[in-house]
């Protein structure tokens, strides 16, 4: 029993005859009347009694209309069954996305897909390209230079971000301590490269685990750091910590978003995307 067979039933009984039917579907007249026949042949029954032109249902094709527009609509069901989010869905993140930027992101997801069970993993320690391709995560959102690009990934440049030097709101004349992060390599990278430009005069560094940590340690003036500009905005503006912007020539950092190639775009992550571009847009 073809589907198109059915449809064509469908449609001759709402379009009022089988000329109807054709000119909506698109058929030769002749090739609905085949459809019918061979659809008559099969169920063994006629679904049609010819009245001179007019055609109406009998009563076995009464019976049997319900159950054609069953099997139309379970079909279309099947083939949109994933349309709507579901199943579980993965983010790898940067350790400052997920304190400044990812929550009004989740929050917004979980309120228009309650039936995706969202996840988070800190990517500081883990590769980005393995953990999509072992399929640890589905997504990653992460900080990394300007220039990165991986063949493996579709590597979306988010927004190029604004880089601060931070220093303590009341500054030693000799500060001269650097503070970087340990695992996010792309911050201790674009910074060492600002202080060779600049000739800085490094007396010492400390490494750190996370950007919160250095936050607090150049607050109590233990040292300067340099930082995305949204992860201290609060900070700046409560002068807690004093803010000098590096100027846009310089190397910097930019939010990316990226998948693997190869990967089936489910729902979930479809809508995930097109959240994370559209909250995007409006990052300071």
């Amino acid at each position: 029993m073809e589907l198109r067979h059915l449809v064509t039933l469908k449609t001759i009984v709402e379009r009022g005859g089988f000329k109807q039917a054709a000119e909506h579907l698109g058929y030769a007249q002749s090739s609905v009347t085949t459809h019918i026949k061979d659809l008559e042949e099969e169920v063994g029954k006629p679904l049609f009694d010819r009245l001179g032109k007019k055609v109406v249902l009998t009563h076995y094709g009464q019976q049997f209309l319900p159950y054609a527009a069953k099997i139309i609509e379970l079909y279309s069901q099947a083939l949109h069954m994933d349309d709507e989010p579901t199943g579980d869905l993965t983010i790898g993140i940067s350790e400052s996305l997920t304190i400044c930027r990812i929550p009004s992101i989740l929050l917004e997801y979980k309120e228009n897909y309650p039936k995706v069970n969202l996840s988070l993993k800190s990517l500081d320690n883990y590769d980005v390209t393995s953990s999509l391709q072992n399929r640890d995560i589905d997504l990653a959102l992460v900080l990394e230079k300007d220039d990165w690009l991986l063949s493996e990934l579709h590597c979306e440049k988010l927004k190029k971000e604004r880089m601060v030097l931070i220093r303590p709101p009341e500054e030693e004349e000799d500060m001269r301590t650097v503070l970087y992060t340990e695992r996010t390599c792309s911050y201790k990278s674009v910074f060492t490269d600002y202080i060779r430009h600049k000739q800085m005069d490094v007396k010492g560094s400390l490494e750190f685990q996370s950007i919160e940590a250095i936050k607090e340690c150049v607050s109590s003036g233990l040292g300067i750091s340099m930082v995305p500009y949204f992860s201290v905005k609060a900070e700046i503006e409560n002068h807690k910590l004093k803010g000098e912007e590096i100027p846009p020539e310089h190397p910097a950092i930019s939010t990316f978003l990226a998948y693997h190639k190869d990967k089936w775009l489910s729902p979930s992550m479809n809508r995930m995307i097109s959240l994370i571009r559209s909250h995007a847009e409006t990052w300071v």
